[in-house]
């Protein structure tokens, strides 16, 4: 009881110590708790929609789909599938869905739709939202065409007007509002056109080598086992290449896509975070160097070496978790941005909710990480002696390294277990905390470095004031590594943003000639290429490409077939290569986005022989193959022997058509096949009076227009720029208060050695020009570092994550090189303002009260 009674009291004395000594010092912590408050309001805004988004994937997935589960294949049912769909007790609804040509009469205008054919009462969960409201259940009686509202306001129809989907044509009666799992980036490529299921023969689009889905949705039987029903059916449909999704799968595979997202949105939070960290280490370190004094005292009049530092450690872990509070509350309200800047990646309307979880986190966030990254500057508290109260020692207390080891093993299995929790894999999590390691070594390692060749080779010809400036780099109590640290950060993670961005447009962008394909026509039958082309050259309109491509699947890879390999659960080769249906070309020679990798390019071949193909890297990564394996590809049903004869890299992000296997010509010239012709139109009036003629004479061939598409990539781009932006001005905003807040404390061991050059005779503006030379000196370095390690990280992101070349931009020299050494400039002659308009006698007085 006693016991108990000693413990309260003693918690009790601490926290009055600590608040008594804080009030003296409160100043000089504001930056330390803005630090920390910024970084947990990234994290805890991520966090919090990230587990919104969670909830509303889980409460809206049977609307996502409109079913409870659904069976697609991209060709007619086969025997063993209607036999399932019938052992299932029939569809409840079915449908079929392709891209084609829309014609509006009405404005002779043509756009590239998404045509969903439907029979039955489809959705079964969600709904059809359609202006008027009765038209989504009436089209189908009544015949006529659901049109996508966008569509409908772009081309001025109203319900009345008709639309001809091929050699169909039907009256619109309604304006289709939002349908079950379409995005608006989906929407704005292809909108999607409802029609009654009976008219699609009657369009004559369904041809050799359209790009067509088979759906039939079904509504679960009460009690069904869905998970049991997908681990059942789905390995036999796999074999008749058609799948089975339920609601709950595809709930948990759309939120794996969006987690990605916030992965990387997390990421960009937490280096905030860490920037915080950084400050409070910063903070606590300056801010303890001046409190040694008041250590001392209490020592001296009794106080233990634990009791001094739990006096400072209570300190700090009240600002932490003050700074933790707001930060959180800052984060919750954060959190209501994010849908409305990414509602158009979002098949459906995000509801934002609360809960105490992100508040506790941000609580325990502030608490741990302040008392974490300030533990190394508290342990200097322990090994004060008492004869610093009475006089300076001319060398510091010896400290404990093994102490200052456990921090620091402390903090760096702490960031990687953050880490781990953010990304799901210890391969990312290391590799991130070894990143920044690497950072912050550099940075580390330049800047003591800088100080022992300054010290080592001082040039003691230079000035007074060119010599004071040197000298403050590395006198005692300097902040040199501290803030290079700091300014370094800072513009490492500025200027890699702006590099990422830089490669991202790249990737997008086309070159501005007559030879660059900017519209694609697809789907163009053999019979009808000679035609196609006639037509784009009575249009002045080159024809750029005519590729012809052939549809097949593997049936055989090495000695082993398709459904061995499927059913052998040993097996390491992807799956998606026995399932996929591959889009082939042939062709005589590479294009200019392959290169190649291994083998020999063989370009011509005789059917008599066994045929040499090319397979691009990945196909031949996940089938596991390399140059002489044998391949068997069913081609329509007649079996084709192959050998990998060679394996390129191809460059996916380039606006062409790129394919994963190239065979050589002389072999699949006869095969059932269809073609996909481009051009290039000089303008946007070209290229609609074009797409009209090409539509009335060939309605099965489908144009995509690429200027729409680099329209809506830029669109995209720029909103999840925009996103990424408004994270990283946190991080950013982050470094700056931490920059501000080294600089700042800084200026509280300064002060006095400033007022000693003024007793000496020192006039203001000789204080001034070696104020400015040495933050000038630190700016310029820390910037430059920054700047220069954001060029090497770039880099490796160009060639291993986005795999294309990296053309460095200036802008980053030209601009945040010289707005950090301004920033750090201004602030460090702020600092000096009221040293220099006031007494010496004065501003001693004023900072030792």
């Amino acid at each position: 009881m006693d016991i108990k009674k000693v413990s309260k009291a003693g918690l009790g004395w601490y926290m009055k110590m600590a608040w008594r000594d804080g009030k003296s010092g409160i100043r000089r912590l504001v930056l330390f708790m803005a630090s920390i408050v910024l970084g947990i309001a990234a994290v805890v805004s991520i966090q919090s929609f990230s587990e919104s988004l969670k909830e509303n994937i889980a409460l809206q997935s049977k609307a996502l789909m409109g079913a409870d589960y659904v069976i697609d294949s991209n060709q007619p049912p086969n025997e063993k599938v209607e036999s399932i769909i019938d052992s299932l007790g029939g569809a409840d609804a079915k449908g079929v869905s392709f891209p084609s040509m829309a014609q509006f009469p009405k404005t002779g205008a043509t756009k590239l739709v998404n045509v969903q054919g439907i029979e039955g009462a489809y959705p079964f969960y969600g709904e059809l939202d359609t202006q008027p409201a009765s038209a989504a259940s009436e089209y189908q009686k009544s015949g006529g065409a659901l049109v996508d509202a966008t569509l409908m306001l772009q081309y001025g129809l109203q319900p009345g007007d008709s639309i001809n989907i091929g050699k169909v044509g039907l009256p619109i009666i309604g304006t289709l509002v939002s349908a079950p799992g379409s995005t608006g980036m989906s929407a704005s490529i292809a909108p999607p056109v409802f029609i009654p299921y009976r008219f699609i023969a009657a369009s004559g689009l369904v041809q050799v080598g359209s790009r067509v889905g088979y759906d039939f949705y079904f509504v679960a039987k009460p009690g069904q086992d869905l998970e049991a029903l997908d681990e059942k059916v789905d390995p036999i449909l796999d074999k008749e290449n058609a799948d089975l999704d339920t609601h709950t799968s595809t709930g948990r595979r759309l939120g794996r896509r969006y987690e990605n997202f916030g992965k990387f949105l997390n990421l960009v939070a937490f280096i905030a975070l860490l920037l915080g960290c950084v400050g409070i280490a910063s903070s606590v370190h300056i801010y303890i160097k001046e409190k040694l004094p008041s250590v001392a005292v209490l020592k001296c009049i009794g106080a233990t070496r634990k009791q001094t530092f739990m006096i400072f450690l209570v300190q700090i872990a009240g600002m932490g978790l003050f700074g933790g509070l707001i930060g959180a509350l800052a984060g919750l309200l954060l959190q209501q941005a994010f849908p409305i800047f990414l509602q158009d990646f979002l098949p459906f309307e995000v509801q934002v909710s609360f809960s105490g979880q992100p508040l506790v986190l941000g609580l325990l966030l502030g608490l741990f990480m302040s008392v974490l990254f300030a533990l190394s500057p508290l342990l200097s508290t322990l090994y004060v002696s008492p004869l610093q109260a009475l006089r300076i020692q001319e060398y510091p207390s010896k400290k404990s390294r093994k102490a200052h080891l456990m921090v620091f093993m402390a903090i760096i299995l702490s960031v990687i277990a953050f880490s781990f929790w953010l990304l799901g894999s210890w391969k990312y999590a290391l590799s991130f905390v070894l990143g920044i390691v690497v950072v912050f070594a550099i940075l580390s390692g330049i800047s003591l470095m800088f100080m022992r060749v300054v010290k080592k080779h001082f040039p003691a010809s230079w000035g007074y004031t060119s010599r004071q400036s040197l000298l403050n780099l590395f006198r005692p109590n300097n902040q040199t590594m501290v803030l290079v640290l700091a300014i370094g950060v800072g513009a490492f993670l500025i200027s890699t943003l702006y590099f990422s961005k830089d490669i991202l447009l790249a990737k997008t962008s086309l070159e501005s000639n007559k030879r660059t394909p900017n519209m694609i026509l697809l789907d163009v039958q053999t019979e009808q290429r000679v035609a196609v082309a006639e037509r784009l050259r009575e249009n002045d309109l080159p024809v750029i490409d005519n590729i012809p491509i052939v549809t097949m699947r593997i049936q055989k890879i090495k000695d082993r077939t398709a459904n061995e390999i499927r059913n052998d659960t040993t097996s390491t080769i992807n799956r998606w290569i026995l399932n996929h249906e591959f889009r082939v070309t042939y062709r005589d020679s590479l294009i200019p986005s392959e290169t190649l990798a291994s083998g020999k390019w063989q370009g011509k071949a005789r059917r008599t022989e066994v045929i040499p193909i090319s397979l691009s890297d990945n196909v031949a990564r996940d089938a596991q193959v390399t140059i002489g394996d044998p391949m068997v590809f069913n081609v329509q049903g007649v079996l084709m022997e192959t050998e990998v004869a060679s394996i390129r890299q191809v460059d996916w992000g380039r606006m062409q058509l790129n394919f994963s296997v190239v065979f050589p010509t002389g072999i699949l010239e006869d095969a059932p096949q269809f073609h996909v012709l481009t051009t290039s139109a000089p303008d946007e009036r070209t290229s609609a009076k074009v797409q009209r003629a090409l539509v009335s004479q060939f309605p099965t061939v489908s144009i995509l227009d690429l200027r729409q598409l680099l329209s809506l990539v830029d669109g995209i781009l720029d909103k999840i720029s925009w996103v990424i932006n408004f994270m990283a001005f946190f991080s950013i905003l982050t470094g700056i208060i931490v920059l501000i807040g080294s600089v700042r404390t800084s200026k509280y061991q300064r002060i006095k050695e400033n007022v000693l050059l003024r007793t000496l005779g020192a006039r203001n503006h000789q204080i001034l020009k070696i104020t400015a030379l040495e933050y000038l000196y630190l700016g310029i370095l820390g910037s430059t570092i920054g700047i220069l390690l954001s060029l090497i990280s770039s880099q490796l992101l160009a060639l291993f994550i986005f795999e294309t070349a990296f053309v460095p931009s200036v802008i980053p020299f030209l601009i945040v090189l010289p707005f950090i050494t301004l920033l750090v400039l201004g602030i460090g002659l702020l600092n000096n303002r009221k040293v220099l308009q006031s007494p010496p006698l004065e501003v001693l007085r004023r900072e030792t009260s």
